[in-house]
């Protein structure tokens, strides 16, 4: 399995998965330029896409779909609850149940519920290749069911929104910033180096931190909170960026590009 994290942020969000010849979409929160470029630096081919998956509605991760799909039209799977948030949901629609896999050619796609302030939001768990992979953003908290869906991955991309005291003392409105520090809002470095306490184990592989608050976090804040669950193991640790994307995956660390 090859992931690459092509946008990951407030702005906007895309990132795509491969395995076994089968290649998706995760969000489509930049315009289709951008996903076109960003997939061409790594070699990759926009036209490869074989489905798009929705993790929810909001626009820094859905902004980009009409114009990509005019250009390559493939289904899009989502939740009933996120096309009913979207203001123009696209016509070629398959559904996703969270907790029920679907297969989507050779990936295994498993959506997970998180707990954010959307329709019906889902992260997923997505396995192929012999690897599994987590791609958990956009949650308020890692619940009881998360946590289980996500244990024995090798790969997590694992929301790292804000910094607690950045938050607090930044220049955000005092509603906003409540609504991001709520249980349905986005999670703090803090509360993402208690998750992966919970799901560090022998066969993790590769940990990145995503959805970074340009205003309320660093990444340098990420990879100290992060780094000291994973001090002294060979899990290879990064950091996604709005404006770089990132290569992850099961050979060596990864890639900027």
């Amino acid at each position: 399995m090859r992931i690459w994290v092509l946008a990951s942020g407030s702005s906007g969000n895309a990132a795509v998965v491969e395995a076994g010849g089968t290649c998706v979409l995760l969000d489509c929160g930049i315009s289709c330029r951008q996903i076109v470029t960003r997939m061409a630096g790594f070699g990759l081919d926009a036209g490869r896409i074989d489905a798009v998956l929705l993790t929810h509605e909001h626009d820094d991760h859905v902004k980009g779909l009409e114009v990509f799909l005019r250009r390559h039209p493939v289904p899009v799977l989502a939740t009933a609850g996120t096309l009913r948030g979207m203001t123009a949901p696209p016509a070629a629609i398959e559904p996703l149940v969270a907790g029920r896999e679907v297969r989507v050619g050779a990936l295994t796609v498993l959506p997970v519920p998180t707990s954010h302030d959307a329709c019906e939001p889902v992260g997923f768990v997505l396995e192929g290749d012999g690897h599994r992979a987590g791609f958990v953003t956009d949650t308020g908290v890692v619940t009881e069911l998360v946590a289980e869906r996500l244990a024995g991955c090798r790969t997590l991309l694992l929301e790292c929104n804000h910094d607690r005291d950045m938050l607090r003392v930044g220049p955000y409105p005092w509603p906003l910033k409540q609504r991001i520090a709520s249980r349905t809002g986005h999670l703090s470095n803090e509360q993402s180096r208690g998750a992966l306490e919970r799901l560090v184990h022998s066969g993790l592989e590769a940990v990145v931190g995503m959805h970074l608050s340009q205003t309320n976090n660093d990444p340098a804040l990420v990879e100290r909170e992060l780094g000291v669950v994973l001090a002294g193991s060979a899990v290879r640790l990064a950091v996604a960026s709005q404006h770089r994307a990132l290569e992850v995956g099961t050979g060596p660390g990864p890639n900027a590009g």
